[in-house]
Order: structure tokens, then C-alpha cells, then sequence
């Protein structure tokens, strides 16, 4: 390739290219000459033929890739740019320390070695003799006094910081980068290292961090409810990392700030994830602090992440009952003394006997209650031997019972009986609701000539409804002594979407064991189907211990999602109970008249106030067909403290408020392996290294090395821009008109 120019004009071609070009050239002259001699007007014929000879010329220049090249000679000395990382994940303490640096320590945390190197001042070398400036700067720090808020959306953003320093940097020679190479904001850092190789700029990454996982235990998270009921026990799931290399034997602790307290054992297995709940009894009304732990374990080199707090709420109860029976069997009759003696729970019964009427006396009511205002009040519906037909329940009200439970968030309860009477609810829509297959051809049950334990399903030891300890431990020892049972409705399988909660531990079929207790959700309420109706057998030796406790822990449960936030005339429920930022949240709300009846029209608002005091506001329109129902969303852009006020507009007494808790699980997290690829990935595309800080002098040795920077060079390809194309058709246009003129006179 031949190289030469003209000036700032520079030119480059092959030998075979030059050769061609001037055989090309010397035969334009030629046949230009032979033409002008042949013509009868020389001089018009000499013009046309020098216009052609221009353009095959200027062809012919193009072909030897023409250039105008301008150098800038820069006055300033060369930069060498010192970045480093001061985000959160540089507290991880997992960075070996060189023998050359001082102090006794072996192990550092990553931001400490970064200042230990800083104040050795290794760049000095760089700038002996005046032969390079220095430039040193940081990126990713969170103030100490910053808040929870502040340090949760704190990340770090490595792309940003390198083209930050590519762009504000003054003839750049290298630059060194000192980090974990960890990020989670931003693009990714290889775009930035490739315009550091684009402009010939080596870009050396100095590692802090191992990049395998220190051994420790961390808390993820815990997934608490809002709230709960004052005195009653609560589930509070949570998530454990393991990272050590062995299994341990534990405690999970749970503390209030008045110091009550309740732990746990557990086992949590080798580089695993460990998920499971522990208990807490409400102790009081209002909101209170609660803090779960777990101690350090031998060999665990984090501490900081064993523990976290959280906000729950207490609150009284006031749960309306209503319980629909025909025969007053002794399940009925212990369920209705359990629930009324229940000092939350208040309990109307509607007794329809098929011979005798219908009860009366106290708890008792005459009628089914009719009007959507008098029967939207019952939280929780107990349905017994009941179904439809003369004296008992009528396909309307039945209908009315479901669209309690779907629309309402209400529960439904179904007991089962050895008449059979449930078989007909089938007429009705509530009959959809039944969450088993009812076998056909066994309407008056399964009896059993002895008696009959049933058993807890792995759903069944975790749910709230089974607990009747007051831990795991406890609680499966008594389900091991409750007495059986003698008879069961004759069911074949659940249906889908279903949860079994225990099954007969003594009867199965081509589906399986017998389910027993199970549960379902129906539109925004819940139901709970026992196929036994034996459970008042629980009383034998301990009177009401358990039995009370099981059905109260049945009605509030149910009523749970109802009541999270209740007023006289708006119900206000939510889900998720603890949504991330990013997270919509779905509100769903029912709102009544001055008379108690759902409202029918309208729109409700809600005036939502952010953690950061900003205000702003939505609409839950109706749902069409939904009785007193309006639903709606919104999306939770930052985490803490959600202030909400559902109201009906032009009614300023019919409102209520609650709050919501944002949990945000922090972007920067202490105790993750550093990310030595991504370092190493970055220097490769920018052609410079990865180092660690143990060979700092080889690196500080190879920056020394470096070329000094070329001028800057700007260059414009000529035969590549669009004047060229322009020029070109601009002369074969000339000569085109000329040869047609030089024709016509």
C-alpha cells in the first residue's frame, strides 16, 4: 500500500490500483486527442473532450482514497484518571489485605483496602517530572446520616462513573478503576469500556473483594401481616440464607420493645435458603415495633444482615357471626357456645328444624336476613346440615351468601351432616362454592366403627387456623392426641385451586387420603369446608381448650382481609399486605348507604399521601354486577409509610383511613462475591488489565510505560462524503448538455 500526500491532502493505493489508474488515464488522453484532430470544430470538440478527461480524472483521484487530515497538538499534560467505588457493597469485609501495606489485619473490608491503597499515594510516580496530571475521584457514596429511604434506592453505577471521566477528561492517557465490580443501576459498564478502547484509552481494573461468598447467615426477609388481632397469635414468615459450608442448629427470635419475646428452633442446611414462620402474640392495640434475629453462628463473618425491624399493628375485634343449622347436633351446640362466649365475636344462629320451627332465645334470630343491609354485617357465615328446599334455605338466599363471600370478603363455613341436606346447594350458586367433590351416591356419609384420627398435611402444620399450640413443636404434639372421629361426608377429591389442610389418616381412594379440612378463596372472601362433625370431641380431658380456640381462630381468620380497614360506611382492603416499590397494589373496597345497603352507584376516592409527603388521588369505580364493590390500583413508587383515605365524594363522614408499609429490599447488599468477570471484562475491551492490589507496583510500573498521547488527528474522507457524488454527476451533466448542444449549432 502506497502512502503519500499533498499538504494536509493524503492519499493511499495498491501498486495494481496506480498502475490502472494511469493506463486509464493515458487512454482518455489518447482517444481525447484522436477525437479533437477528427472534429470539424476543434475547439468545441477540445472543450467537451477536456470535460471528459476531468471527469475520468476526478473518478480516477477518488479511487486513491483521498483524506484531509488536520492535527491538534495538545498543550495539556497527559491525565491519568484514579476512580473508585464507595457504595454499600464496599463495607463487605472480605478483602485480603498485601503484606506490603501496613497493619496486623489480614482481612479488610473492601473500602478499607481502597483507603489503605489511596494513602499510600501510588500515583505520585505519575507525576514526577511533571509528565502526567492526576485526577482522583469517587462515585456511589451514601451519606452516614442518610435515611432508610436514601439507602434502600442508593446503587451503584459503574457506566455512569467511566463516562463521566471519559467526558471531563483533558487529553487522557489511562485510567484506573478500584472496585468490587458490582452494579445494579445503569447500563452496563462494557459500553463505557468500549469507548475507552474506541478513543485508545487502557482502562486498568484494580479488584477489591473475593469472589466467593464470605460464610454467612442472612436474614432476607420477613413477610409480617399488617396487622392482627389484640391477643391472638399471628404468623410472620421469613427467608434465611445460608452461605456456610456446614449445617447449624439455630434460633430465630422475635422481640417487641416492651421485651417480650418468643424463639424458635431451627436447622438451616449448607449453602441453602431456608423459608419458615414463627408465631407472635399480639400484645397490644396500635402499632408496635418488632425486631427478629438470629445469632451469630461460629465462623460467620457478617453480623450486620442477622436482623431486621418491622412495624404490626394491633387491633380489638368486633367479628359478626351468623350460623345456619337445621338439627341442633352437638357440633352446633358447642360451636355456638364457643363463639358466643368468644368476647369478640358476636353470633346470631338461625336454627331451621324441620319439625320443631325455628329457634329462639338468646343468639337467636327468626329470619334469613333478606335486605343486602342486613346481611352484608356478618363477617364469617356458618353453613351445618343446611341446603335448599321447604324450611330450609331458598335459592336466593343462598345466592345472596355467595355474593356475600365474593363481593363482601366475607367466609363461608360449610359442616356437613349426616341428612345429606348440603347435596342440594347445588341448585344454587353457592353450591360452587364448596371447595370438595361430594360423592353422589354416598349422601348420608362414611361411618366408621372405631374411631378415626385424622392427619395435618405440610400446609396443614403451617396454617394459622390448625395452630392450636403455641409453636410448631407443640401444636403437632396435640393433633396427635385429639380424639378421632366416628363419621365423615363422603367426599372424592378437592377441586382445583384448593388448599387440604389435614386428611383421614384411615381412608383413601384413586385421588388419594380423604380430605377433611380444606379451604379456598371465593372472589375476595374465603371458605373452609370440615367434613367431620366431631370436632366438639376435642373438649375430652380439656374442656374448652381447644375446641374454642379452633373456631375462633376460624372467624377471625376469615374475617382477616375484611376488616383491615373498617369504618361505618367504607371497608377498605388491599393486597399485596407489603408491597415493594415497583409494586402495583390492588384496593378493593365496599361502601353503603346511610341506611347499611351497598351502594349501587357512584365512584369512590382515595387520597393516597407518599412517604415524602406528596399528595395525590384515584378513583375505584364500581365493578359492574358486584354489589357495593369498587376496585382499583395504584403503583408504589417508594418504599415507607403510605397513608390512604378512601371517602365517597360530597359525604365527608363516610370515609376511612389506613396505612400501608412499603418494605424495600435495599439494591445494595453487604456479604455478595465481588464480581472480578465484570472487571476483568472491562480492562479486556479497553486493552488494559485487571490486577489485584498484591502487584500494585506492576501496574503503577506499566502506566509509566505507556506511550505518551498521540495529537489529536480529525480526518474527512473525501471520497467517502457526499460532495463526491455531487461533483461527479454535477461535471457528467455539463458534459452531457454540451455534447447535445455542439450538435445542434
Amino acid at each position: 500500500m502506497k502512502h503519500f500526500n499533498l499538504g494536509p491532502l493524503h492519499f493511499q493505493a495498491s501498486t495494481l490500483t496506480l498502475v490502472f489508474i494511469l493506463l486509464v488515464l493515458a487512454v482518455t488522453l489518447t482517444l481525447a486527442i484522436i477525437a479533437i484532430r477528427r472534429s470539424a470544430r476543434p475547439k468545441r470538440s477540445g472543450s467537451l473532450e477536456a470535460l471528459r478527461v476531468l471527469c475520468v480524472a476526478f473518478v480516477c483521484a477518488m479511487l486513491l482514497g483521498p483524506e484531509w487530515r488536520t492535527i491538534q497538538e495538545s498543550d495539556l499534560q497527559p491525565e491519568i484518571a484514579i476512580i473508585w467505588d464507595e457504595s454499600l457493597s464496599m463495607g463487605t469485609e472480605d478483602a485480603r489485605k498485601p503484606e506490603s501495606l501496613p497493619g496486623s489485619e489480614k482481612i479488610l473490608k473492601r473500602r478499607d483496602l481502597v483507603q489503605r491503597l489511596l494513602e499510600t499515594e501510588f500515583w505520585k510516580s505519575f507525576e514526577a517530572n511533571e509528565r502526567n496530571r492526576v485526577t482522583r475521584s469517587s462515585f456511589g457514596g451514601t451519606p452516614e446520616d442518610a435515611d432508610l429511604l436514601e439507602k434502600s434506592m442508593s446503587g451503584t453505577d459503574i457506566n455512569q462513573a467511566l463516562t463521566k471521566t471519559l467526558e471531563g477528561g483533558q487529553n487522557l492517557r489511562a485510567a484506573i478503576f478500584i472496585g468490587d465490580g458490582d452494579w445494579n443501576l445503569g447500563s452496563s459498564p462494557l459500553a463505557a469500556a468500549q469507548q475507552f478502547r474506541l478513543k485508545g484509552i487502557p482502562l486498568y481494573t484494580l479488584a477489591t473483594g473475593s469472589d466467593k461468598r464470605l460464610p454467612d447467615l442472612e436474614l432476607v426477609s420477613v413477610n409480617a401481616p399488617t396487622y392482627g388481632i389484640e391477643g391472638e397469635n399471628v404468623q410472620i414468615p421469613f427467608t434465611i440464607e445460608s452461605s456456610l459450608a456446614r449445617d447449624v442448629r439455630t434460633q430465630i427470635r422475635i422481640r417487641s420493645e416492651s421485651g417480650a419475646e418468643r424463639y424458635k428452633d431451627i436447622t438451616l442446611r449448607a449453602n441453602s435458603t431456608h423459608y419458615d414462620s414463627i408465631l407472635w402474640r399480639i400484645e397490644k392495640e396500635g402499632a408496635s415495633k418488632l425486631t427478629i434475629s438470629l445469632p451469630v453462628a461460629n465462623g460467620e463473618l457478617i453480623e450486620t444482615n442477622n436482623s431486621t425491624e418491622f412495624v404490626m399493628s394491633g387491633k380489638p375485634e368486633s367479628i359478626r357471626v351468623l350460623v345456619i343449622e337445621t338439627l341442633p347436633r352437638w357440633e352446633y351446640r358447642f360451636i355456638r357456645n364457643a363463639l358466643s362466649r368468644d368476647p369478640g365475636v358476636q353470633v346470631d344462629c338461625l336454627l331451621l328444624h324441620p319439625n320443631l320451627g325455628k329457634g329462639d332465645g338468646p343468639d337467636y334470630i327468626q329470619n334469613f336476613p333478606e335486605k343486602l343491609e342486613d346481611l352484608q354485617k356478618y363477617d364469617v357465615v356458618f353453613i351445618g346440615d343446611v341446603g335448599i328446599g321447604e324450611k330450609q334455605l331458598t335459592i336466593e338466599q343462598a345466592n345472596l351468601i355467595k355474593g356475600l363471600v365474593e363481593n363482601q370478603a366475607s367466609g363461608v363455613v360449610f359442616i356437613p351432616g349426616p341428612q345429606g341436606n348440603q347435596y342440594t346447594l347445588a341448585q344454587s350458586e353457592l353450591g360452587d362454592l364448596i371447595p370438595v367433590e361430594l360423592d353422589p351416591d354416598q349422601r348420608e356419609g362414611l361411618s366408621e366403627s372405631v374411631e378415626t384420627p385424622m392427619r395435618l398435611t405440610p400446609e396443614g402444620e403451617k396454617s394459622l387456623l390448625t395452630m392450636l399450640g403455641d409453636n410448631e413443636s407443640q401444636n403437632e404434639m396435640i393433633w396427635r392426641s385429639l380424639p378421632g372421629f366416628y363419621w365423615q361426608a363422603a367426599v372424592t377429591k378437592p377441586k382445583a385451586g384448593s388448599t387440604i389442610l389435614a386428611v383421614n389418616e384411615a381412608r383413601r381412594n384413586s385421588s388419594g387420603r380423604l380430605p377433611i379440612l380444606v379451604t379456598s378463596r371465593a372472589g375476595s372472601g374465603k371458605v373452609l369446608y370440615m367434613a367431620i362433625d366431631s370436632a366438639w370431641r376435642w373438649r375430652r380431658g380439656v374442656e374448652d381448650l381447644y375446641h374454642y380456640r379452633f373456631w375462633g381462630q376460624v372467624a377471625r381468620w376469615m374475617s382477616y382481609q375484611r376488616n383491615m380497614a373498617a369504618g361505618e360506611r367504607i371497608r377498605l382492603f388491599y393486597t399485596p399486605e407489603r408491597p415493594k416499590p415497583g409494586n402495583f397494589v390492588s384496593l378493593a373496597a365496599n361502601a353503603f348507604d346511610p341506611n347499611g345497603a351497598p351502594l349501587t352507584e357512584g365512584v369512590l376516592q382515595v387520597e393516597l399521601t407518599a412517604p415524602n409527603g406528596q399528595l395525590s388521588q384515584i378513583e375505584l369505580p364500581k365493578k359492574d354486577g358486584a354489589w357495593g364493590r369498587f376496585t382499583g390500583r395504584f403503583k408504589v413508587s417508594q418504599p415507607g409509610e403510605w397513608k390512604l383515605k378512601a371517602f365517597i365524594p360530597g359525604e365527608p363522614s363516610a370515609f376511612v383511613e389506613t396505612k400501608i408499609i412499603s418494605q424495600s429490599d435495599a439494591l445494595e447488599k453487604t456479604g455478595r462475591p465481588a464480581r472480578l468477570e465484570v472487571l476483568e471484562e472491562m480492562a479486556k475491551i479497553s486493552r488494559g488489565r485487571l490486577v489485584t492490589p498484591a502487584k500494585l507496583d506492576e501496574l503503577v510500573k506499566e502506566i509509566n510505560a505507556l506511550p505518551e498521547p498521540q495529537a489529536l488527528i480529525t480526518s474527512i474522507k473525501i471520497w467517502a462524503h457526499w460532495i463526491t457524488p455531487a461533483i461527479l454527476i454535477t461535471l457528467l451533466a455539463i458534459f452531457w448538455i454540451g455534447r447535445k448542444l455542439n450538435g445542434t449549432f
